[in-house]
């Protein structure tokens, strides 16, 4: 029996997770709370941690971690910002998921940008009332606009596919081009001054910590639309809202937040919200908020179980070998120059 403390539980995760899990004899011990260090005592006992995008697993959290006799840290994500992946190397092995359903990211950013360019929020808002008035309502069309994609990993790539089939101009920008995919790639400065419409959908690293900031902004067009469905730090949300009160942003689509690790997959619907910047850009009439559901399919779900159980028994049937380790190794994190042939450490 393999034990895995499951840390952020929600109940959309455990049915998925308690199907894979029951096929190979691994026991999930579901945890509502977060890890981070005032909780990872509640690891004591368990084999593996499973965690996800708001765990805070630090130098301090690993340590103890490793303290206890902790073998592997299961990510049930693509991002691992929140993991200290250096401090892990030659104590605890890291696994992630790195493709659950790229689909469903890149169809929600889609989502959130119709509902947004179209004022679909409003109009609902409004015909429940009763009120069908159009006046505010005006969008405009996608069809010869111009959309700035950074980053084509595989959400990237199928948000291209999307955007190209609503007849619009795609260019993008990535440190790592895809080769032969017909892409037109631009700087990231031409990328700024040529797009009606910017979606991110690259990791977030030290490089592209606030990519978008107040100088990005200066040389964006007026009215772009920005939206993101990666993570929340790639956004300097100060200078996100100084650009939408100057009119330069003509609107925000937002699924993630820099810090929204103690606010996003909670009901805080009866307190008072201390996050003030968060208060006011949801105050914002052309900003548009989700809280990081992007990747919330029925797909995804039963795709983000499989492979976490997958890679949990790669370790202890595979000799440790797993294709999704995160190795510090060899410095590029996500394929270690062992080519996964032999154990990291």
């Amino acid at each position: 029996m393999i034990n895995v403390a499951f840390f952020d539980a929600k109940p959309y995760d455990m049915p998925s997770f308690e199907h894979y899990g029951s096929l190979h004899d691994i026991r999930f011990k579901y945890l509502e709370t977060k890890l981070n260090e005032d909780t990872v005592d509640l690891a004591k006992g368990c084999d593996v941690v499973c965690v996800f995008v708001n765990d805070t697993v630090n130098a301090a959290v690993v340590e103890k971690l490793h303290e206890y006799g902790i073998k592997m840290i299961a990510l049930r994500s693509a991002g691992y910002n929140n993991v200290d992946v250096k401090a892990c190397f030659g104590k605890i092995h890291v696994v992630h998921v790195p493709a659950y359903s790229p689909y469903a990211v890149a169809e929600h950013a889609i989502a959130l940008l119709l509902t947004s360019v179209r004022r679909i929020h409003k109009a609902y808002n409004r015909t429940r009332e009763f009120n069908f008035s159009l006046s505010g309502l005006t969008g405009f069309d996608f069809h010869g606009k111009t959309v700035g994609v950074v980053g084509t990993g595989k959400i990237g790539r199928i948000f291209i596919d999307i955007c190209r089939g609503f007849g619009m101009k795609v260019i993008a920008y990535d440190r790592f081009p895809a080769k032969d995919s017909g892409i037109d790639y631009v700087s990231l400065e031409a990328l700024w001054a040529a797009s009606d419409i910017i979606s991110l959908h690259c990791p977030l690293t030290d490089e592209t910590r606030h990519m978008i900031n107040a100088g990005a902004i200066e040389q964006m067009k007026k009215g772009v639309v920005i939206v993101n469905t990666s993570r929340g730090g790639l956004i300097d949300a100060e200078a996100l809202l100084e650009g939408i009160k100057a009119r330069k942003i003509g609107a925000a689509c937002l699924d993630v937040y820099e810090e929204e690790a103690d606010i996003f997959f909670e009901d805080h619907s009866g307190h008072i919200m201390d996050d003030e910047l968060l208060s006011r850009l949801i105050s914002m009439p052309n900003v548009i908020v989700t809280s990081h559901q992007a990747f919330l399919t029925e797909e995804a779900l039963g795709n983000i179980a499989e492979t976490t159980v997958n890679n949990i028994l790669s370790y202890y049937n595979n000799d440790g070998i797993c294709d999704h380790e995160l190795c510090y190794r060899c410095g590029n994190i996500e394929q270690c120059k062992k080519d996964r042939k032999q154990r990291c450490f």
